[in-house]
């Protein structure tokens, strides 16, 4: 009976047990599967997609920043990175961020590639296709990512375009859920201009329960289209979603106050008009005073005086330099998702 019995379990097929529970990880924990996607907004990203973005980001940061670990996941990938519009954060993020992972980023400015220019948009993406594992293009206009995506054969990332800038929400939703510990229904307030970091917001905020209270001058809305899409996941979601052109009443019982630019890089010879018509949206301590006690204020960088005064920006309410550093950490999940299959080693935060 012992030699039938050996027998039995030597010939029995050896079970790769730690395939197994990832397997289950996976399916109990993580039914998000964005590999060989894109990101050209959070527009058709579901709320579990991004919460999976957030929680790989999370766990990569435990991961490199606090455990000390090395984290090769992208080696032997690399990233073309085309840049129309400079930047500081977009640019170190994404280079130090693929390169930690093991991938190597390549940078092409105007110099080097001329979308659409020298070569076609189609040519292009076949191009990088056939060289690289993925592109992030930070770019003037949304249909030029758009027919990249369209052509090319591997990820694309949105790094910035007139439209939406995505890899900049996921910071901010990443920075808030570590302060907070939770983003289910905080109210963020918007007081500036319509523009594409907003329209990112509104494409996403309600898929985590938060309201919005949106603060722009006359003429400075949001794109009608993108008004008309945040009303709708507004409703799906059961958020609120609050449009003015009085600042101070964009901030009551807000949690977050949040601001950007009012020149965007292309609007110079706007300057002298835009800064008359802004006057009155400065953030400062008065506009906290009708904030909800718990306020934090958001701004994605670089910062002028005209748009928030010192005493906000460098104050213990100001987030903006987490939030600048969790650039890092949010692309870099952005780019693991899309390649590879990870799964994080943290559990999953509540959000």
């Amino acid at each position: 009976m012992l030699s039938l019995l050996r027998h039995v379990f030597s010939s029995a097929p050896i079970l790769n047990t730690s395939k197994c529970v990832a397997h289950h990880f996976r399916s109990s924990h993580c039914n998000v599967q964005l590999k060989g996607g894109n990101l050209l907004t959070l527009k058709n990203y579901t709320a579990e997609e991004i919460k999976y973005l957030l929680w790989v980001a999370t766990d990569l940061k435990y991961r490199i920043k606090q455990k000390g670990e090395y984290v090769p996941l992208l080696q032997g990938k690399s990233l073309a990175m085309i840049f129309e519009k400079r930047s500081t954060r977009t640019r170190l993020s994404n280079e130090t961020g693929f390169a930690l992972l093991g991938g190597h980023p390549c940078f092409l400015t105007t110099q080097d590639i001329h979308l659409g220019v020298n070569e076609s948009l189609k040519d292009t993406a076949r191009v990088l296709s056939g060289m690289t594992d993925a592109v992030l293009a930070r770019v003037y206009c949304q249909t030029d990512l758009d027919l990249l995506a369209k052509e090319a054969k591997i990820p694309i990332v949105n790094g910035l375009s007139d439209m939406y800038h995505p890899i900049q929400i996921l910071a901010d939703y990443l920075t808030l859920q570590e302060h907070y510990g939770h983003l289910n229904g905080l109210t963020i307030s918007w007081i500036g201009d319509g523009n594409n970091v907003l329209n990112s917001i509104m494409m996403s905020a309600a898929k985590f329960g938060m309201n919005l209270r949106i603060a722009t001058p006359k003429g400075y809305e949001p794109d009608s289209a993108v008004i008309s899409a945040a009303k709708q996941f507004s409703k799906e979601f059961g958020t609120k979603l609050f449009m003015t052109n009085e600042p101070l009443e964009a901030a009551t019982g807000a949690n977050v106050l949040v601001t950007d630019t009012w020149v965007s890089m292309g609007q110079e010879e706007e300057k002298k008009k835009r800064l008359k018509d802004f006057n009155g949206y400065q953030i400062t301590m008065q506009t906290g005073k009708v904030a909800s006690p718990d306020w934090t204020f958001l701004h994605c960088l670089p910062r002028k005086p005209e748009e928030v005064d010192d005493a906000v920006f460098y104050s213990p309410k100001s987030l903006v330099f987490p939030e600048a550093e969790n650039r890092k950490w949010t692309v870099m999940a952005v780019m693991v998702a899309l390649l590879t299959d990870y799964i994080p080693q943290l559990p999953k935060p509540t959000f």
